[in-house]
């Protein structure tokens, strides 16, 4: 069970990239156009990159649960970087993430211009999932 949900969070994990790497497009080619118009594709990159938070958080969570539950030492855990940045700040910076965009999916859902707060809240969401992403263990650097 244990492989299949790390599995399942990594490959979800790949796909979120793309889903960012083509939100960021989309976001600066809407901000930097002549109008800012929210136009349909930044509605519906914006709706798939937060479904697909959504997905990784509930399977991080669960992934969470699991391993706290099968008895860690909690003393040692925020003494080693490695394991705190695996417990503590990978899935609080990703839960951050989750909510700024979803946020934002509701903003650009309700809204007919992109306005500075949310283009500051999907940079500032971006930048919690490229700070928390664990880019080593992905691709081996």
């Amino acid at each position: 069970m244990d492989n299949i949900l790390l599995n399942a969070h990594k490959g979800f994990g790949y796909l979120e990239l793309i889903l960012i790497t083509l939100f960021i497009i989309v976001l600066l080619v809407t901000s930097l156009g002549y109008s800012g118009k929210i136009n349909k594709l930044l509605r519906k990159v914006t709706l798939f990159t937060m479904i697909f938070f959504h997905i990784q958080l509930l399977i991080g969570i669960v992934m969470l649960v699991l391993k706290i539950s099968s008895g860690m030492d909690m003393g040692g855990l925020m003494k080693n970087p490695a394991l705190r940045f695996q417990f503590v700040e990978h899935p609080f910076s990703m839960l951050i993430a989750a909510v700024l965009m979803t946020i934002v999916n509701k903003k650009v859902k309700t809204n007919d211009t992109l306005t500075l707060k949310i283009f500051f809240m999907s940079v500032l969401a971006i930048a919690l999932f490229a700070f928390a992403f664990p880019w080593a263990k992905v691709f081996g650097l």
